[in-house]
């Protein structure tokens, strides 16, 4: 799961080198059999329970204690747990931390446990390179996989005489929109009928907007414009993984954020403030004033279950030469503490969570996908059968259409700097000599130790 707006590090960074694996540890000290495994998400909380109650009977004797923490408050409460020395043995860490964790030393690099074990990597699909330092050592086993895809609201799109077949096929450039742009004009409806694209359209009076995602929500854009913009080869770093800079910059860039907001100018797309940017993507479809929208595949199961409203999913566009389709897909990591007095338990736990019977079984909701294909498959099957479609995002990795979203260095203060000049942006405070400017900040704070 993207982490959406995420606590800063000032803390973390300045307390840095207070704190060693010679910490206390957690857990109630050394040979304990009790494991701590923190997340910021209620939902895989809820979801790995079961794991634990399985690992609990296959190892007398031994408490898993999971912790869940609202995702404002986590990180803070990881870093005072490092300091005080009272962290937990495992934890569920973000890409954005990596970097400032690791090179404090606060991670645990797994390569001997995996090595002492076999434990085959490649059960993963997606995430193990992001959790390889600058050391090159593994610091985590990959937790889950998330992209992003195209959510609509069926009954408009059919009376706007659309199919799902269309919404599958939508095609997109940054000079004109393609047919994603005509879509979404025709799709929204001013306060007396009109369509926005049909004349005597109010853009100041809108009823319904044809896309109704806020283009500011986030730096990295996951579940907004990258979806867009990643189809021209643009991508975010000069290079996968602990990037120098960020290509803010770049035409292809510059350009496809021009469009975006041009969606806002004619009225087709919300304006920032209109609705909060901390408004839920499943909040905006059911509100009945958006037609389609982005958002996380974490969402799908949620989606389908909004009350009298009928969701429907589909990839994310095609490109402008009609046949690429990039989604940019991240992975959360399983971390152990560097000061755990229980390594062993910590990774016999870990482990068990990147396993294909723990993450089939932990999946069934479908609040997020497990990271190994067995599982997500088993996942998929489950959901099917209770009227959740999941094909559109296990087509994406059969098809090869996800690439990984980098891994870099002090993404907190990369967010803090990025987020405002982004709204700034979007809310027409600022022109397109923004970017330049944010392009040569990314490369000061992504080089910053």
């Amino acid at each position: 799961m993207r982490i959406r707006k995420a606590a800063a590090l000032g803390a973390t960074l300045a307390l840095a080198t207070v704190v060693s694996a010679c910490s206390s540890g957690s857990g109630g000290g050394s040979g304990s059999k009790t494991v701590n495994w923190w997340t910021w998400d209620d939902k895989q909380a809820a979801a790995y329970q079961v794991c634990a109650t399985d690992f609990e009977k296959a190892n007398p004797g031994t408490t898993v204690k999971i912790s869940q923490y609202n995702v404002d408050d986590y990180f803070t409460k990881l870093t005072a747990g490092f300091v005080a020395g009272n962290a937990p043995d495992a934890f569920q860490n973000s890409v954005q931390y990596f970097q400032a964790y690791a090179s404090q030393h606060q991670l645990m690099p797994l390569d001997d446990f995996i090595a002492k074990d076999a434990f085959d990597l490649s059960r993963f699909s997606v995430g193990v390179d992001a959790w390889k330092f600058t050391d090159g050592k593994q610091y985590a086993l990959p937790l889950d996989w998330a992209a992003a895809g195209t959510y609509y609201n069926t009954d408009m799109i059919t009376k706007a005489g659309y199919t799902a077949q269309d919404v599958a096929g939508l095609t997109w450039n940054p000079d004109d929109g393609g047919t994603f742009g005509k879509m979404v004009a025709h799709l929204t409806l001013d306060d007396k009928g009109r369509r926005g694209d049909q004349p005597g359209f109010d853009k100041n009076h809108v009823k319904t907007y044809g896309f109704g995602e806020i283009a500011a929500k986030d730096f990295i854009g996951q579940t907004t414009w990258s979806p867009f913009v990643s189809t021209t080869g643009w991508r975010l770093g000069d290079k996968p993984n602990w990037p120098t800079v960020f290509n803010y910059n770049d035409p292809r860039f510059v350009k496809t954020m021009d469009w975006v907001r041009s969606l806002e100018d004619k009225g087709y797309a919300p304006k920032i403030g209109e609705f909060t940017t901390s408004v839920s993507d499943v909040d905006l479809l059911s509100s009945g004033k958006v037609a389609l929208e982005t958002g996380g595949s974490w969402e799908a199961s949620t989606f389908a279950k909004i009350p009298n409203l009928k969701v429907g999913i589909a990839p994310t566009v095609l490109g402008p030469d009609g046949r690429t389709r990039a989604v940019m897909s991240n992975s959360n990591g399983n971390n152990i503490w560097a000061g755990t007095k229980n390594p062993g338990l910590a990774w016999k736990w870990v482990s068990y969570m990147g396993s294909e019977s723990c993450q089939t079984k932990a999946s069934q909701t479908g609040t997020f996908f497990p990271s190994i294909p067995a599982a997500m498959d088993a996942s998929a099957k489950t959901l099917a059968a209770q009227g959740v479609d999941l094909s559109v995002f296990t087509d994406m990795l059969k098809n090869k259409v996800l690439y990984p979203s980098p891994v870099y260095g002090n993404g907190a203060a990369v967010q803090d700097a990025m987020d405002p000049l982004f709204e700034a942006y979007f809310a027409g405070q600022k022109s397109d000599s923004v970017f330049a400017s944010m392009q040569s900040q990314s490369k000061s704070l992504l080089g910053k130790k």
